[in-house]
C-alpha cells in the first residue's frame, strides 16, 4: 500500500488526461493560455501501465480530469481499457459538460456512472461572463441527458463574491426534483492570472448560512476521506455539501495524490511537483523503481496543506486546469 508519514493509505489518483479546455473560466484559466505540446503529455499506452503499477500497490479508485477530459483524442477507448485494470473499483470522470453529451450512453456501457459537471451559474449570460464562451444551453442539455440514463451527478459550483453568491439556493432547489448532489467549493488560488490571490470572504460557515436561511439542512454521515461536508434536506430527492478547499478541513484523512498531464506529481493540491512519472518512464526506469520512487515521494507528504504551501517554492499561481483539477 501506498502510505505517508502520517499513517494515511493514498488509494486515489486524480489523473489529468490533457491540459486543454474549451472555456476560459476566470477562476481556473487565464484567456490567453499556451499549452503544452502533444508530445510531452502522457500517451494512452504510458497512463495503463501507471495506472496498472498503482492499481497493484492499492489504488482502487481513478478519477480522470483535464483540462477539460473529452478534447484528448480517443478518450473513450483510454477510458475502456482502464475499467479493465484489475484492482480499480471506480473511475469517475471530471467535465465542464460543453463535450460529454454523446459520449454519455458509452460511459454508462463502460460502468463509469460517476460524473462532476462543473457548473458555475444557471444563467446564461452570466456563464458566457465566467467562461468567456456561449456553451450554457449545451451544457444544459447535458446535465439533463446525464440524469435521464440515471448517471450518478455531482455538481460542482465555485463560489466568487460579486460573481454567483446570489445564486446559491437556486442551485440548492435543483436537488428537490432531482437525484443529484450540489457541490458549493470555495474558491482557491489557483487561477493562472499571475496576481495575488487574497484570500476568501465565501468560507464554507458562509455557504452553509446562506443555505440555512431558506432550508433545513440535516447533516449527513460523510465518507471515509470525503473533502465535502454533506447535508439532506427535507423533501429533495438530491443532496447538498459545501467542500473547504480553501479552508483546507479535510487534510487529515486525504487520501489522493494528483498526476498531470505532462506527468507531474502532486501529493498536496498546495504543495510543490514532487517527481514526473513521465519522464521516468520515458527513462527506461523499471517499474519496481518507479513505484519505489512514488512511494517515497507520497512518504514525505505534508501533513495539510497549509504546510505544504509554507513548503511552496513558487507562488500559487499555476493554472487548475494545469493542476488537473
Amino acid at each position: 500500500m501506498l502510505t505517508d508519514a502520517h499513517h494515511r493509505i493514498v488509494d486515489y489518483v486524480r489523473l489529468s488526461v490533457t491540459d486543454r479546455c474549451n472555456l476560459r473560466c476566470t477562476y481556473c484559466m487565464p484567456e490567453l493560455m499556451r499549452f503544452v505540446p502533444r508530445k510531452e503529455l502522457l500517451t494512452d499506452d504510458e497512463i495503463f501501465s501507471l495506472l496498472q503499477l498503482l492499481a497493484e500497490a492499492g489504488i482502487s479508485k481513478v478519477r480522470i480530469t483535464g483540462g477539460e477530459p473529452f478534447l484528448r483524442p480517443g478518450l473513450m477507448p483510454l477510458l475502456e481499457r482502464i475499467s479493465g485494470i484489475q484492482g480499480i473499483t471506480e473511475i469517475a470522470v471530471t467535465t465542464n459538460g460543453v463535450l460529454t453529451q454523446p459520449y454519455i450512453p458509452l460511459l454508462k456501457a463502460a460502468g463509469i456512472n460517476n460524473i462532476n459537471l462543473s457548473l458555475d451559474t444557471l444563467q446564461a449570460e452570466r456563464f458566457r461572463r465566467i467562461t468567456h464562451r456561449d456553451k450554457f444551453t449545451g451544457v444544459m442539455q447535458t446535465l439533463e441527458n446525464l440524469l435521464q440514463h440515471g448517471m450518478q451527478v455531482k455538481i460542482n459550483v465555485v463560489i466568487m463574491e460579486d460573481v454567483n453568491t446570489d445564486e446559491i439556493n437556486n442551485f440548492v432547489a435543483l436537488t428537490r426534483e432531482n437525484n443529484l448532489s450540489v457541490r458549493f467549493i470555495e474558491e482557491m488560488p489557483f487561477n493562472g492570472q499571475g496576481h495575488t490571490f487574497s484570500g476568501i470572504s465565501w468560507n464554507y460557515h458562509r455557504i452553509l448560512d446562506t443555505i440555512s436561511n431558506s432550508y433545513t439542512l440535516i447533516k449527513e454521515t460523510d465518507a471515509p476521506h470525503s473533502t465535502s461536508l454533506n447535508y439532506s434536506i427535507p423533501g429533495h430527492q438530491g443532496n447538498v455539501g459545501v467542500i473547504p478547499a480553501y479552508s483546507r478541513t479535510f487534510c487529515g484523512t486525504c487520501n489522493r495524490i494528483r498526476i498531470s498531464a505532462t506527468g507531474s506529481v502532486k501529493t498536496c493540491l498546495y504543495g510543490n511537483d514532487v517527481l514526473n512519472v513521465r519522464d521516468m518512464m520515458r527513462g527506461n526506469v523499471t517499474p519496481a523503481g518507479l513505484l519505489s520512487a512514488l512511494q517515497s515521494a507520497i512518504h514525505t507528504r505534508p501533513a495539510d496543506g497549509f504546510t505544504a504551501e509554507k513548503q511552496h517554492t513558487d507562488s500559487l499561481m499555476e493554472s487548475m486546469s494545469v493542476i488537473g483539477g
